[in-house]
């Protein structure tokens, strides 16, 4: 419980404290060993597919050394450490037996009220710069948060889905429901304030399936009705009240105008994507079945960016922002259906259970990886693996006489 809050904070204050995250997943490693050592068993030894499957795709980071230039090697040693997550939480939750549920219940309610400080900060920051911030709108920039912008939309997003099901499934106090509504409803809001693409993507899709759910399982009509009409009044209500959200709309109509201008489009947020998506498509032609080796990955954009953009200097070269083309063009076809087996491999376990909020998490992860190399970043990977596992925990047996809810 200690080192799970470790990792949940620490995701909040990595810019400050970065190794945080670090010593609460080595934390959750070595007391998993030190259970399996004393009472001599793997407490979930028989969900070994579902933890096999994630540690799969470490291994697939791991067998990159094959596939690597000597030149690049200290980046293969890099990547190796930035994985380590995977190799960290499989272990230490394959081992431990699954967390009680008043554990589980009060992890979601500590993402939801550090997310809540976090985001109250952020608007503190914006009402004391506003028109500052808005202009930043306008050039595809945000207001800056922590964690990262894209990364605090999607945690925000969990948080809501988190909240709405302990309300749903009663799994609160009566005293403090009122305080949970109030503060989803904040995060809701700050959300279209915060005006980032990847989040507000998430609580749609999150939020139509919701209503189809309440029809086509419940046959909820009045709920269901009066959830799409927040849905549908929602964005509306923000164009009108938030500047950034308003600001984020025009910006975005430049972006897409501008993907065939290079030389505008650069500094754009989806134009510098697409250009991102050919340079990748480029380098995946000529080693279509295994990569080019992730270490050797940016050596090989940049020679293909110079090629395709001759327009563009160094600077604006990235790497492609889609997990799924990423790891295309480093690990080829094979290395893209071993990764895409290993992640989503626990959403097809689960596929009979009743786990709201597994389902959630993955089309959270799913959707991110459209637009973001999630797994690229400390941040991004402790957000996925973690409440992955997080998720997890409510579907893993557990031995325990509990009349509420237990989170899954």
């Amino acid at each position: 419980m200690f080192f799970c809050v470790c990792i949940i904070v620490g995701i909040f204050i990595a810019h400050w404290f970065r190794v945080l995250p670090s010593i609460g997943m080595a934390g959750i490693a070595l007391t998993g060993l030190i259970y399996a050592g004393v009472y001599r068993r793997i407490a979930n030894w028989n969900e070994w597919p579902v933890f096999g499957s994630l540690f799969l795709v470490f291994m697939l980071h791991l067998v990159q050394g094959l596939n690597t230039d000597a030149a690049n090697y200290y980046e293969y040693g890099k990547d190796i450490v930035l994985q380590l997550p995977f190799l960290a939480l499989v272990v230490g939750f394959w081992l431990l037996p699954a967390l009680p549920a008043r554990y589980l219940r009060a992890l979601w309610l500590i993402l939801i009220a550090i997310t809540l400080i976090a985001a109250l900060g952020a608007t503190v920051n914006y009402l004391m710069n506003v028109g500052e911030i808005n202009e930043m709108y306008l050039h595809s920039k945000v207001m800056p948060t922590e964690p990262d912008h894209i990364r605090f939309s999607l945690i925000i997003t969990l948080a809501i889905a988190a909240g709405v099901l302990l309300l749903v499934h009663k799994a609160i106090h009566s005293h403090w429901r009122p305080w949970l509504i109030g503060g989803l409803m904040f995060l809701a809001l700050f959300l279209h304030l915060l005006a980032v693409r990847s989040g507000e993507m998430t609580f749609y899709v999150l939020g139509a399936l919701a209503v189809v759910r309440l029809i086509s399982r419940a046959k909820q009509w009045k709920q269901a009705a009066t959830l799409a009409a927040v849905l549908l009044l929602l964005p509306a209500v923000s164009f009108i009240a938030l500047p950034t959200f308003r600001n984020k709309i025009f910006n975005t109509q430049d972006d897409v105008s501008s993907v065939n201008r290079s030389s505008v489009g650069k500094t754009y947020s989806i134009s510098s994507r697409v250009y991102s998506y050919k340079v990748a498509l480029a380098v995946w032609n000529e080693n279509m079945l295994i990569g080019v080796g992730k270490p050797d990955l940016k050596t090989e954009m940049a020679k293909r960016y110079a090629i395709l953009y001759p327009e563009l200097t160094p600077e604006y070269y990235i790497q492609p922002h889609n997990q799924y083309l990423y790891n295309l063009a480093a690990y080829g076809l094979l290395g893209l259906l071993v990764f895409c087996v290993g992640i989503f491999y626990p959403a097809w376990w689960a596929r009979r259970k009743y786990a709201p909020l597994l389902l959630a998490q993955y089309i959270s992860i799913a959707l991110s990886f459209l637009v973001e190399y999630t797994l690229e970043t400390q941040v991004g990977l402790a957000y996925v693996v973690f409440f992955l596992f997080l998720a997890l925990q409510g579907s893993l047996p557990a031995t325990e006489n509990d009349t509420q809810w237990r989170p899954a």
